[in-house]
């Protein structure tokens, strides 16, 4: 059984599990950075990771049980919220901080593992196949495929789906509404995007609308038409509003202000037309305080 607990006053999660874990609980440093890293700690019920993610007071952090002395810490099981299913497509709500795919350093504890233990009945393992993904830090609406051939389909159409997102960004956008077609380029030694003409730059296509501001943040709905990576994050910091938590363009802090928060396109297989949407976490709207 998890153990809760509930915060009281706004900070980062490591000091915060120091000091309830730590000083209060009995626990080894080692032991609470472990439960950390190992995917054991949940921020309302969603998976985090990040040492520098900000509490804010109401918040309920749970805690796996302690294993004992000289145990590896073994990754928690993470139930996903499916919010589309049927024998071609599924979707689900990825909490921030989940990687969606796996990498050489992390190749069991992600989305697309996670949700096929999930669904997995017996001996006969699930078969899936991403349609796109969601950066770690970036909550929301990720799609899968339950053969290569509907994904294929899906993503002949990606450029005419609709998605769109919310972010929270820094300062106040000069226009209230526009749009962005800077080009964007991979910059694979550094791993980021720069934006401007260049010949290995490709389109990209940004809309946003701003929907809420106050002295230090903004709160925009964008609307991506293409879907290059770090699209939003690069478009956002060239015009001089990075997205609140991004590291790589802007400043270091909790969680990235960034939700994927609506997919609208025609399913491969039914021809109709499918509305996905799901709201942003309360964690995110923090972020405007």
């Amino acid at each position: 059984m998890a153990q809760q607990y509930k915060v009281t006053t706004r900070s980062k999660l490591l000091p915060f599990l120091f000091e309830t874990l730590a000083t209060n609980g009995g626990w080894s440093k080692k032991t609470v950075k472990q439960r950390l890293q190992g995917s054991s700690i949940f921020v309302n019920n969603q998976v985090q990771t990040k040492h520098d993610y900000i509490v804010v007071p109401d918040d309920v952090v749970s805690v796996g049980m302690a294993q004992r002395a000289g145990h590896h810490t073994s990754p928690q099981h993470v139930k996903l919220d499916i919010i589309h299913q049927d024998k071609d497509l599924i979707a689900i709500n990825k909490p921030a901080g989940l990687l969606s795919v796996g990498t050489v350093k992390e190749n069991k504890n992600h989305a697309l593992a996670l949700l096929r233990q999930q669904l997995t009945r017996g001996k006969e393992r699930v078969q899936l196949w991403p349609v796109h993904r969601l950066d770690r830090d970036t909550s929301g609406i990720l799609l899968f495929a339950t053969s290569k051939e509907v994904r294929e389909a899906v993503m002949d159409k990606w450029n005419v789906t609709e998605k769109t997102y919310l972010a929270v960004v820094e300062g106040t956008p000069k226009t209230e509404a526009d749009t962005i077609t800077q080009a964007l380029r991979l910059d694979e030694k550094e791993y980021r995007m720069h934006v401007g003409t260049h010949k290995h730059a490709k389109p990209a296509i940004t809309h946003y609308k701003t929907l809420e501001s106050n002295e230090k943040r903004s709160l925009l709905e964008v609307r991506i038409e293409t879907g290059r990576q770090h699209q939003i994050r690069a478009h956002m910091a060239w015009m001089g509003n990075a997205i609140v938590g991004d590291e790589r363009y802007g400043k270091k802090g909790g969680r990235m202000g960034l939700h994927a928060m609506r997919l609208h396109f025609v399913h491969p297989v039914s021809q109709k037309k499918v509305l996905l949407e799901v709201d942003a976490p309360s964690d995110f709207y923090g972020l405007m305080r």
